[in-house]
């Protein structure tokens, strides 16, 4: 290990050791070489740059797709007391000029910069007369043209390589299936570097996916219950959903903010400050949101549409827990989303290849959904990572679910599928099933069809669920060009011949048994409430003074294990994980004198 990587580790950043494989991709840079880092979020990607930044000679250059992000991303360095910087277009001619000539002049140790500037002919010249000490690429998978962070700029990324061949690189990213990875190693021509794959398993993150029924009511009862002062992510499909449910939340009596692509930029910066800098503020939003933010203390990310892909839902849901402390992935999904999702597939313009491609990764997310096994396993095996024994920390594993025999009902399905023309959608279908004389069965005749009145056995809810899965597991499918109507493929032959049997999973009604997900990660004992507050209260002081989100004063796991260590001195506090040479100097007097007043407590 190196020993200089090391010091930078325990005195600029306060931690006490590396984890897995954080030292050896550090060495590997510090050493001149390239990297490939694969890592979860919160795995702590961010330091595989950051120290070997400040051992190597030179400013290191940060590509980040992320603009509104830089400035607390900036911020944070500053709090550890390291010189960093951003050039970006919120910047005007004085201050970026200011921040060149403090490049020009080797006073920066970090620079931020979008990869749109960075391609320019004159940022380049520029870069070519200082002494650069690596190139990270942040956010890798944005140059994966079949992923839905796609960014056209980053494919230019590979000039990095052609006309700074002595400059080493490390591209990071969080979420890469091998399809992912190997385009982003081509695209960046990392061939000959180093590989990193860090285990992507979240294991505080308690995964919950339930049918939809009423979702927003469903959104509601779980935050009430479980995290009711929390910060969440909410993610909906459409802009105009996210607004509605936000507004909706807000009405319930619950802080939450919309954020979508069409908002205007002012209030979409205001949205995210709000959500980094405060407590217990709730973001609903669509995909446009969330990627590169470095909250730690987001206790829930809920879905109330279901994700395109497995990579779009472990992207989205490693946004909770990053501290490590409990945290929970809850989703509600129904068979709307599913066709949904198809027919925004379908109507796109796309080439053939991709919609294919796109078609088995929301195969893959239906998959995951309708499972009766681990979650988690089937998540990580996405990911080709195997996991030896069921995690315990799912839904499925902490309330098994049932199944029952379906094979005469998805018969049912089916028949009437054929019986009716392959014309119809999912209502109408099961109004036949259940004999109701509606209009459009009057219509159509469909009371005349053998396969009227024939599903009494089960409620609407149920036969749902039936076509959900038959869709899911590929017996019909629903034809866009035709409205979404149902048709058979050649799958369900076997099925209606009777040469095959089929098991359906009882819905989960989410009631949850033995364990629950924590109802905040800072578990604090009644006894010490008053410091916890108090410590609290005295770190928002401090954000405020220096206009930065509370985390990066100290984050909740560092506050906690004050409050179980009660250090006494300068030396005491600076053991604790996340107590650097720099806050020590900056924040230590202060929280120590909040420590000893609640002494004997």
């Amino acid at each position: 290990m190196n020993k200089a990587a090391l010091s930078v580790l325990n005195t600029v950043f306060g931690y006490p050791e590396f984890r897995s494989p954080q030292d050896e991709v550090i060495d590997t840079v510090i050493n001149g070489g390239d990297a490939l880092v694969l890592m979860p979020t919160g795995g702590g990607k961010s330091l595989c740059y950051q120290i070997p930044a400040l051992i190597r000679p030179g400013c290191a250059i940060v590509i980040s797709p992320l603009i509104a992000l830089m400035q607390d991303q900036v911020n944070a360095l500053t709090q550890l007391g390291i010189n960093a910087g951003f050039l970006n277009s919120t910047l005007d001619n004085n201050q970026a000029f200011a921040v060149e000539q403090a490049l020009f002049q080797g006073e920066l140790e970090l620079l931020y910069i979008a990869p749109e500037r960075l391609t320019q002919a004159r940022t380049l010249s520029m870069l070519q007369q200082c002494s650069i000490a690596l190139f990270a690429i942040d956010e890798a998978h944005c140059v994966s043209q079949w992923g839905h962070d796609f960014r056209a700029d980053y494919l230019e990324l590979s000039l990095l390589h052609q006309q700074f061949p002595s400059v080493p690189r490390i591209a990071l990213t969080a979420t890469a299936d091998p399809r992912t990875h190997q385009e982003i190693s081509e695209r960046l021509q990392l061939d000959q570097a180093r590989h990193f794959i860090a285990g992507f398993d979240r294991p505080n993150i308690q995964y919950r996916i339930n049918q939809k029924h009423n979702g927003r009511q469903q959104l509601l009862r779980f935050i009430r219950s479980e995290h009711e002062h929390d910060a969440g992510i909410v993610y909906c499909l459409s802009r105009k959903k996210t607004e509605e449910t936000a507004s909706w939340l807000c009405q319930q009596g619950l802080q939450a903010l919309p954020y979508h692509a069409g908002l205007a930029p002012e209030m979409k910066e205001q949205h995210q400050n709000r959500f980094l800098r405060e407590d217990g503020i709730i973001i609903v939003a669509t995909i446009a949101f969330g990627m590169g933010i470095d909250k730690p203390d987001v206790r829930f990310v809920a879905h109330l549409d279901l994700p395109k892909s497995i990579e779009s839902y472990y992207q989205e849901t490693g946004r909770a827990g990053r501290d490590g402390q409990a945290a929970t992935a809850w989703m509600v999904y129904g068979l709307q989303d599913v066709i949904k999702l198809k027919q925004m597939l379908d109507r796109s313009e796309a080439p053939d290849m991709q919609k294919r491609i796109e078609r088995q990764r929301l195969d893959a997310m239906l998959g995951l959904c309708e499972i009766t096994t681990c979650r988690r396993q089937t998540l990580l095996g996405y990911f080709n990572e195997h996991l030896p024994q069921p995690c315990g920390n799912c839904d499925t594993c902490i309330t098994p679910v049932q199944t029952w025999d379906g094979t005469e009902a998805a018969r049912k399905a089916l028949s009437c599928v054929y019986r009716t023309g392959q014309r119809f959608g999912v209502n109408h279908l099961i109004d036949v099933l259940l004999g109701k004389s509606t209009a459009k069965v009057q219509q159509f005749h469909h009371q005349t069809l053998s396969t009227y009145a024939i599903g009494s056995e089960l409620e609407s809810n149920q036969w749902h669920s039936v076509f959900r899965q038959l869709v899911s597991r590929g017996y019909i499918y629903a034809d866009m060009d035709s409205f979404g109507a149902f048709k058979l493929t050649e799958k369900c032959r076997p099925l209606l011949r009777g040469e095959q049997s089929i098991e359906l999973r009882k819905d989960n009604t989410e009631k949850m048994k033995k364990k629950k997900a924590s109802k905040s990660a800072a578990a604090v004992p009644e006894y010490a409430q008053p410091l916890w507050e108090a410590l609290r209260a005295l770190r928002k002081q401090l954000a405020d003074e220096h206009g930065v989100p509370a985390y990066t004063v100290f984050h909740d796991a560092t506050m906690m294990e004050m409050i179980t260590i009660r250090p006494e001195n300068r030396e005491q506090l600076l053991n604790i994980s996340g107590v650097g040479v720099s806050k020590l100097d900056k924040y230590g007097e202060q929280f120590l004198a909040v420590i000893a007043q609640h002494q004997g407590n």
